[in-house]
């Protein structure tokens, strides 16, 4: 890549809407992934990247304090196409001007939230395609959103050549079913919640489990959730076990469940 290139980011300013610990349902995903865990270990140079940050980076050093209990050496530098939020290096954190170019870095996890929501559905993939050239061999790519206060949260994560699993996420005590999350999906699906496309399908199948586990209520959210969990898997939907007791509610499944357009019309 020239130098010229860089000085070109790719992409546009996006609104910088920022807010302090708005993402912790991501990081503390990150942080127990097996798969992330893994290649965060794997890594000769852990170097993450936080792509458009926003007005603030409070997310930026919560992201790099959170994974430090992955690894230790991480290094994490924020990305931002406006210059006027690039901000001085601290806490063992660096700041740089880039867009989906990654600024010529080569970082093992890329971490881009509520960027491609302000982008039209078909800059999607080429946006993808442009990070996923910038990895480091064996990255990861998180692209997510979330609400102003961090309690509806869904993002996909995509290694070097495809999308690999949707996760949605949500406050237990603040949402009442599980497709209230859809206001939230990631611009790649956002615009599928319709019948006959299989994300609508998937929430559509969570809202029953969820309704179905309703006696476990009474032991709280969380207990239901679980339970709705142990429904969708007797269903036979490939859902991602939950190995430990989390504070979040979380339904993470395979792409290929959820991919657009492989749904029946």
């Amino acid at each position: 890549m020239t130098s010229a290139t860089l000085r070109r980011p790719h992409g546009v300013i996006t609104r910088g809407t920022t807010g302090i610990n708005r993402l912790r349902r991501s990081d503390r995903w990150l942080v127990h992934d097996a798969l992330v865990r893994r290649t965060l270990h794997a890594s000769a140079d852990p170097l993450v990247v936080d792509l458009g940050y926003g007005a603030r980076p409070h997310t930026t050093f919560e992201l790099a304090d959170r994974l430090t209990a992955v690894r230790g050496d991480r290094r994490v530098v924020g990305l931002e196409i406006d210059p006027e939020r690039v901000v001085e290096s601290r806490n063992g954190v660096s700041f740089a001007r880039g867009g989906f170019e990654l600024s010529g870095l080569r970082p093992v996890l890329v971490r881009a939230f509520n960027v491609l929501r302000q982008y039209p559905e078909d800059a999607v993939g080429p946006a993808w395609a442009r990070m996923q050239s910038g990895l480091a061999p064996g990255g990861l790519i998180l692209d997510g959103t979330c609400d102003e206060l961090g309690r509806r949260c869904a993002w996909v994560l995509l290694d070097a050549t495809r999308p690999l699993s949707l996760t949605l996420a949500w406050d237990p005590f603040a949402v009442e079913k599980p497709s209230d999350i859809a206001e939230r999906l990631p611009k790649a699906l956002i615009h599928r919640n319709v019948p006959g496309e299989p994300v609508h399908a998937l929430l559509a199948a969570a809202d029953r489990a969820w309704a179905t586990a309703a006696p476990h209520g009474s032991f709280g959210p969380r207990v239901r959730w679980r339970a709705a969990l142990e429904l969708l898997r007797a269903q036979g939907l490939p859902v991602q076990p939950q190995r430990r007791r989390i504070r979040d509610n979380i339904l993470t499944v395979p792409w290929d469940l959820v991919a657009p357009g492989s749904g029946t019309n």
